[in-house]
């Protein structure tokens, strides 16, 4: 970000009102009527600093029948969202704090004027329903999955095998940490398909061809060698069998991950095809599968590969 982007940033956000909207919209998607009725403000100076963090591309619109739902926009130059994200974490504000109770009230009006998924439409994977979470969506359409012999590297505590085992023939879990490895073991301990091991991701202990399934689940960003990972993971895979990765897409923020003991910033796309090619995989697709809404607003990008 050139030095003219930076201080028309800081000439747009020179005003409180539009500092106030936008943390708004952060964690929210609003009308012109709520963001007034949270603010205490008329509309039509709402939409006067609307249109300008608009057309500073701050803010996206949708049109929901005579409705216009904003909300934060968290795409565009990464440089400029961290600056708009510095500023506004080093504020602590009895204003914002009063806004943020308000919308609590506003957004229980809403729900009351209209049902609840005409409130959410266009945006309803954010929110939360009763029974309605990703958690039984994913075990719903795991019933049409079967899967052989699975391998799950970094398998951590045995959630994935959980979900996966009444689908697969058998399933291994490998972990690093021997702590995670005990708590796995009493997760599973009624699949009688499942065994977890104890072992390291660059030499695995097992041989070579076993697997029709190795996933890789945000195992890379723990590997110092990730190269060296991806080739054990493909020698134990059997001919035509898959190998599924996904992992944090190439990132700056090495302060925000270094509490999870992340061994690297993550990988591009041309990064995870390449390690794939190298383990002599063909890779059947390389992809970024989300965009966390949320700063620093982190990537996931996935890999699908099978053994020739």
């Amino acid at each position: 970000m050139d030095l003219a982007t930076a201080s028309s940033v800081l000439r747009l956000l020179a005003d409180p009102t539009r500092v106030r909207l936008l943390a708004l919209l952060d964690r929210e998607e609003l009308t012109v009527a709520e963001l007034a009725a949270v603010l205490h403000l008329a509309q039509p100076r709402v939409s006067t600093h609307l249109a300008k963090l608009k057309e500073a591309e701050l803010v996206r619109d949708r049109r929901a029948g005579v409705s216009a739902y904003y909300r934060a926009n968290s795409e565009g130059d990464e440089r400029q969202h961290a600056l708009i994200r510095s500023l506004r974490e080093s504020i602590d504000d009895a204003l914002l704090r009063e806004d943020a109770a308000r919308l609590t009230a506003v957004l229980a009006q809403r729900a009351n004027q209209h049902g609840w998924a005409d409130t959410v439409a266009g945006d309803m994977e954010r929110h939360y329903s009763p029974g309605r979470t990703w958690e039984t969506l994913t075990r719903s359409l795991l019933q049409l999955l079967e899967t052989g012999d699975v391998l799950d590297i970094a398998s951590g505590d045995g959630v994935t095998a959980e979900l996966l085992a009444p689908h697969a023939r058998s399933i291994v879990c490998v972990d690093a940490s021997e702590r995670v490895v005990e708590a796995a073991a009493k997760r599973l301990a009624p699949f009688r398909n499942v065994e977890v091991h104890f072992g390291d991701m660059h030499a695995l202990t097992l041989e070579a061809g076993r697997f029709d399934l190795v996933l890789m689940l945000h195992a890379l960003t723990y590997s110092e060698h990730p190269a060296k990972a991806v080739a054990e993971a493909a020698r134990v895979l059997r001919s035509g069998g898959k190998l599924l990765a996904a992992t944090l897409g190439k990132h700056d923020h090495r302060a925000v991950v270094e509490p999870f003991d992340h061994r690297n910033l993550g990988f591009t796309e041309h990064d995870l095809r390449k390690l794939a090619t190298q383990a002599k995989l063909d890779v059947i697709s390389c992809n970024r599968l989300s965009r966390e809404r949320k700063a620093p607003h982190f990537e996931v990008i996935s890999l699908l590969a099978r053994k020739p």
